[in-house]
């Protein structure tokens, strides 16, 4: 059975994004971001919400990015290369390839999917997030805490839910990131 991971660039007190909705903050240097793709490159599908999707959607074109390095187009190279499932009520069509809408989140149709998926999954987005946790269907998080106290905005992990964690992993890196890796236990 395929693993449902949820990964998150957060600040220190655990928002993903500010009060004003900006998470530039977060952006990952070229030694976390390169981290970054080797954890991405066995997704084989992304679960997003609409507002995640929208933000994640700019990998679909890299070149309209300013940061041109290598580990941004590899990146792209690997996010392009999964399927999307964006759950949205609004979204009236996908402007990326290997994207498919759904309408609402159904937890018993990701519990399927996890059983005959052949690559993990990630959901992105703290909303669907809470959802995936609230019907026990994440498996492990991964959390990159960024040297910053924002104060205030998008918490990266939901309420009124509560899980135990099993540290399997954790790393620094030079500018001040850390990643911790978890695995939820029932």
């Amino acid at each position: 059975m395929a693993k449902l991971t949820y990964v998150a660039l957060q600040s220190l007190d655990g928002y993903i994004a500010d009060e004003e909705g900006e998470f530039g903050w977060a952006a990952p240097d070229e030694e976390v971001h390169a981290f970054v793709n080797d954890l991405m490159r066995p997704v084989g599908t992304y679960l997003y919400g609409r507002r995640m999707y929208q933000v994640m959607e700019v990998w679909e074109n890299p070149e309209t990015l300013p940061d041109q390095s290598s580990p941004t187009l590899d990146f792209a190279r690997v996010w392009q290369a999964a399927e999307k499932i964006v759950y949205s009520r609004t979204l009236e069509a996908a402007s990326t390839a290997k994207t498919r809408i759904e309408r609402d989140f159904d937890p018993e149709a990701v519990r399927r999917l996890k059983e005959s998926a052949e690559a993990d999954l990630a959901v992105g987005g703290p909303e669907l997030a809470a959802h995936a946790f609230r019907a026990g269907l994440v498996d492990e998080c991964q959390l990159f805490l960024s040297p910053i106290v924002v104060g205030g905005g998008n918490q990266a992990l939901p309420g009124n839910v509560r899980f135990q964690l099993e540290l399997l992993d954790e790393r620094r890196f030079g500018n001040g990131t850390v990643f911790l890796h978890y695995r939820t236990r029932t």
